[in-house]
């Protein structure tokens, strides 16, 4: 596996190659062949590279922002998924520039078979090269390093992707580093838990020095100094780390952004309003919208205005606590509402009221903050930049992703914003809309026990 390591990167380049080559190849034949037969008047040659070469520059955006070209990175189902997602969008703009180029709409039946053609031949390719991908490159075999946080959810996560990492052992630094780094050569790479700065500084260099490659768990202070500006002034290198929030005008730019985004967002759903609160009065009878008091910048709260997915007084308790898995609150309705997130449709009024911002960290209930707090003291960091209807936890992570890890999400949208990264993230929130692992709920015992202790003595020890 090691001999092969180097040949990576030119086996995923070929795969993307090979793809890419296919579905630009199909749509310069349904150009030359039929569009270019049909419209008033045709191109000549460097017409018709020019608009393929228009529809290659969208291809490859949409496939680089959903990850339509990651292979060895997500899984087949995954690839193919963003692979649809990115056709899809690419053919709905190059069939609008048609209509552009001739003033003209012509039938769209030629592009829906463009579009199912491709995805025949995306899954014969998808499937073809993570075949040979995983054959070339099986699991890596890893050895976890952990200290006193637990590590549960990344056993977890691990576990999940059992095609590209296999947890072999795991080691805890009481161990010490010497007996630990006799160890580690056994192993394909390691992954380093939340351990105090020395031992893991220590550990982290002993690996480079071994050529081991090296996963590691980063800290909050990790996650700032990753953002931090290098100031090269003399010859001794500064790192400078900014923490006065946006600039004027950087607030004026995701302001305008807002605005425009969720006026056409609720224009477009109108219709979805109007079915919903049917709906949801046919099931029960109960109120159509649910308010909820949330956090939003600087600590400051608001009513999130939401569709009801629970029954009526679901904490008649006044008890405060996530949505779990299964949750019997929720109503048929709310399941369906929940899977698809068109629960958090109404939120577009209170991002037209300033409320809330198209993009930012998750609006967290006081209470829940509260208890977050509890056991991580910085979960307020969060609090720098507006509540968001979506954002860089709410799609790199999961509903029942831990507080700690949101935090640290949320903290890289923080330290990295730019309008640029906004539009990203807006763009790629319909592939999340319809990933099951995006809504799941809380597992029991998340919320008391956000730092717990796992046992770890069992089949991974050493």
């Amino acid at each position: 596996m090691e001999q092969m390591e180097r040949y990576k990167r030119l086996i995923k380049f070929a795969a993307a190659a090979v793809i890419l080559a296919v579905e630009i190849g199909l749509y310069y034949v349904l150009w030359t062949h039929y569009y270019n037969r049909i419209i008033t008047m045709p191109f000549w040659r460097r017409g018709n590279w020019f608009m393929t070469g228009l529809y290659a520059i969208m291809l490859f955006v949409f496939h680089n922002l959903y990850g339509g070209l990651k292979i060895g990175f997500f899984r087949k189902n995954n690839i193919i998924y963003s692979q649809f997602l990115a056709i899809l969008a690419t053919n709905v703009f190059g069939y609008l520039l048609l209509a552009l180029v001739e003033r003209h709409w012509y039938v769209p039946l030629p592009f829906a078979i463009l579009t199912a053609v491709d995805m025949v031949l995306v899954f014969f390719w998808a499937t073809l090269f993570q075949w040979t991908y995983n054959l070339l490159f099986p699991p890596r075999q890893l050895l976890l390093i952990y200290g006193k946080r637990s590590v549960a959810h990344v056993l977890e996560k691990m576990n999940s992707r059992d095609d590209k990492y296999v947890l072999t052992a795991a080691i805890h630094i009481s161990e010490g580093v010497e007996r630990i780094m006799k160890e580690v050569p056994k192993y394909g790479g390691v992954i380093i838990g939340d351990l105090g700065s020395h031992d893991r500084n220590l550990i982290f260099k002993r690996c480079y020095d071994m050529d081991k490659r090296v996963y590691m768990i980063p800290k909050i202070s990790d996650v700032l100094v990753r953002s931090s500006d290098e100031l090269k002034l003399f010859d001794t290198v500064l790192l400078l780390s900014r923490n006065d929030g946006l600039q004027v005008d950087q607030l004026f730019c995701k302001r305008v952004l807002d605005i425009m985004s969720a006026g056409a967002l609720l224009l477009v759903s109108l219709p979805f309003f109007l079915f919903i609160a049917v709906a949801i009065k046919l099931e029960d009878g109960g109120p159509v919208f649910y308010k909820q008091c949330r956090l939003t910048k600087g600590g400051k709260t608001f009513d999130i205005l939401k569709f009801r997915t629970m029954r009526v007084n679901a904490e008649a308790d006044g008890v405060a606590r996530l949505a779990a898995q299964g949750d019997n609150r929720i109503t048929r309705v709310g399941n369906l509402l929940r899977a698809t997130r068109l629960d958090e449709l109404p939120q577009v009024l209170n991002i037209l009221k300033g409320e809330m911002s198209m993009v930012g960290p998750r609006p967290e209930r006081p209470e829940i903050a509260a208890e977050y707090k509890k056991e991580i003291p910085e979960f307020d960091y969060r609090l720098k930049l507006k509540a968001g209807l979506t954002g860089y936890a709410q799609i790199y992570g999961v509903y029942n992703t831990t507080p700690y890890d949101k935090l640290k999400l949320d903290l890289i949208y923080i330290r990295n914003y730019s309008i640029f990264l906004d539009l990203k993230l807006i763009f790629m929130t319909p592939k999340i809309l319809f990933m099951k692992e995006k809504t799941e709920g809380v597992a029991e015992g998340q919320l008391t026990a956000v730092q717990q202790t796992e046992d770890l003595s069992g089949e991974l020890k050493l």
